[in-house]
């Protein structure tokens, strides 16, 4: 008897069994969403005036938070990552402690990031590095172009 009750309700089957993929579908957005919101998206400017120079042994920087970007052009000229110029070592030592509070309030260690022309002689890089260490920046990264090894 209990048999022939449960053949009778299954056997009535205009009912099908689906799936509603709704729900899911809006997770997946939200999830999206969220990794979209929470990435962060480090954008390095570049002077295409600055021709940096070709390093054999160079490697990739693993972090790119951070970076205090100062352009070193041929002639000893000194500007900014928005290509605001620094007449000498007093605007940049100013400019790099600006940026450094500004980073060290976001929790990340301040490295300069040094980005000077293959022609430029390296008294004026050795200027912005020694701009940098009399406002407390001691790491110092250079941009160089990386070549298969």
């Amino acid at each position: 008897m209990a048999s022939s009750k449960l053949r009778n309700s299954s056997n009535s089957g205009e009912d099908d069994c689906k799936l509603d993929m709704s729900p899911m579908i809006d997770m997946v957005f939200l999830l999206l969403m969220f990794f979209l919101v929470n990435a962060t998206v480090i954008v390095v400017k570049q002077d295409p005036n600055v021709t940096p120079p070709v390093a054999v042994n160079s490697r990739k920087a693993e972090e790119g938070n951070g970076r205090i970007v100062v352009n070193v052009y041929e002639d000893g000229k000194f500007t900014t990552e928005l290509k605001e110029p620094l007449d000498d070592e007093d605007a940049i030592t100013e400019l790099v402690r600006t940026e450094k509070d500004k980073i060290d309030k976001l929790g990340y260690k301040p490295k300069l990031h040094l980005r000077g022309d293959k022609d430029t002689v390296f008294k004026y890089s050795r200027q912005v590095i020694r701009a940098a260490a009399k406002a407390q920046v001691d790491q110092v990264v250079f941009a160089v172009y990386v070549t298969e090894k």
